[in-house]
């Protein structure tokens, strides 16, 4: 509940018959990481239909509008707010006509170098309608397949061009692609369907239809699916992987299988190492609803110490971090969260989370607790201090966002209020991931970015460097 925003879920579809109400369900089973709008974009054999709104996946296609959107292949999208670029002129999947047809794109990202692509082609004499940087990304597969109409060549060329991270689900006519940025920052794999194959941020979008999860795309990879079969353009340039681990900490839903590691598992694993790594004196333990879940079973397996639910959730309410303000986010707390007093009064706690970036939803939490009779509040975190800014896709762009670089564990305790803090530590929870810290982005923790970034070290750099 307390983690950080996030920015969108991609899908795409290739089927024997109608693409469209798949990839409004399978919108839906990726609703979590996009409550501001969805769209779905479907060729019909003449012509590309797009249908697309704000809100939920209900609201923002309507059955009316669904039945309008019918074809063989097709992609869709969700998308997180943020306030830089709320506007609805970039809702996703974005369309283009082109010479050669036409062509919808859809995002899972940031690009790093959007303000220097973004001038390049202004100055070039090119006219962007949105903020987003699908429209740069399908406006030069655009110029590249006007030089060749050739669609994976025309994305390779289009790749060499773009920094930072992108998972795209891109249309093409009737023809359905698949493709990760050189690093595997975002998530995106691959499902055969009774009736076709599936390209998702998630494999529970594959799990919906009771598909066969064929495998993760990866990092620099090209899929092109079609209804019998999928086609794989191996990655042109081989970078270190960099694999977000906020996906397995709080992104991702619990059941998924995120480049083959499953999300429960590590966070429960989390939770285990916490147990050792924070030990407490105290009653039970009990989670943050949702986020917190696993990780609270795991410090109760960890510990032995009794797991309890003290907290009711109402589940009709959105999920409070990615909503677009942070008075719309406080305000939804206290709707969303009550406290079961028969569980915490007069008990010594462990209050489990994910992840502490402004640290006033804990604040919050912690007095909702205190107020029903809990006598002690011990907070335990899955997540090491949040230091750094995303470049890469997560709203959390500047270090006065996060609370961490203004004040030490000590003082963050004081001030939301606990009786004691304690962070996993980067060893403890690369342990828990089951990668490499080498092979995960780590960045907002540890301060190495694994792209060359203006004022920020690079990972296998020791130095800051001012420019490069």
């Amino acid at each position: 509940m307390a983690g950080p925003r996030h920015s969108c879920g991609v899908v795409g579809m290739s089927c024997s018959d109608d693409v469209a109400p798949g990839i409004f369900k399978a919108l839906r089973m990726m609703q979590h990481r996009g409550q501001e709008s969805a769209g779905i974009s479907v060729f019909n054999g003449n012509k590309m239909v797009t249908v697309k709104g704000s809100g939920l996946v209900n609201d923002a296609i309507k059955p009316s509008e669904l039945r309008l959107v019918s074809g063989w292949s097709g992609i869709g999208h969700v998308r997180y707010p943020s306030g830089a670029n709320r506007s609805e002129r970039n809702i996703e999947p974005l369309e283009l006509e082109i010479t050669h047809g036409v062509l919808a794109a859809s995002h899972n990202g940031a690009l790093t170098n959007h303000n220097e692509l973004k001038k390049k082609y202004l100055e070039a004499g090119w006219s962007f309608s949105t903020d987003s940087d699908s429209e740069i990304i399908a406006k030069i597969i655009a110029k590249y397949l006007t030089q060749n109409n050739d669609p994976v060549k025309a994305i390779r060329s289009t790749m060499t061009e773009l920094e930072g991270a992108y998972s795209l689900t891109i249309l093409f006519n009737s023809r359905v692609f698949g493709v990760r940025d050189p690093y595997g920052f975002r998530p995106l794999c691959i499902g055969k369907l009774d009736n076709g194959h599936i390209i998702a941020s998630e494999s529970i979008a594959i799990d919906i239809f009771s598909g066969e999860f064929v495998r993760d795309v990866a990092p620099g990879e090209i899929i092109e699916i079609t209804a019998d079969n999928f086609r794989s353009y191996p990655a042109a340039v081989q970078c270190q992987s960099a694999h977000c681990m906020f996906e397995w900490i709080y992104f991702a839903r619990p059941d998924a299988v995120i480049d083959g590691v499953e999300v429960y598992s590590v966070r429960r694993r989390v939770g285990h190492i916490l147990s050792e790594e924070w030990p407490a004196d105290v009653d039970l333990v009990m989670p943050v609803p949702d986020s917190g879940r696993a990780h609270a079973l795991g410090f109760s397996i960890g510990s032995k110490i009794q797991y309890e639910e003290g907290f009711m959730k109402n589940r009709f309410i959105e999920r409070t971090f990615i909503l677009p303000d942070q008075k719309q986010r406080e305000a939804s707390v206290a709707m969303k969260i009550n406290p079961i007093r028969s569980t915490v009064e007069g008990k010594k706690i462990v209050l489990a989370d994910d992840s502490i970036v402004r640290g006033t939803t804990l604040l919050k939490l912690i007095k909702m607790l205190r107020n029903a009779g809990a006598k002690e509040v011990h907070v335990r975190i899955g997540c090491p201090p949040v230091i750094g800014p995303c470049y890469y896709g997560v709203d959390m762009k500047t270090r006065d966002q996060l609370i961490a670089t203004k004040y030490t564990v000590d003082e963050i305790c004081e001030q939301i209020g606990a009786d004691s803090l304690g962070y996993i530590s980067v060893p403890g929870l690369v342990r828990a991931i089951g990668k490499s810290e080498n092979d995960l982005c780590m960045a907002c923790v540890n301060n190495k970015y694994p792209t060359m970034i203006p004022g920020e070290t690079h990972r296998f750099q020791s130095t800051l460097k001012d420019s490069y």
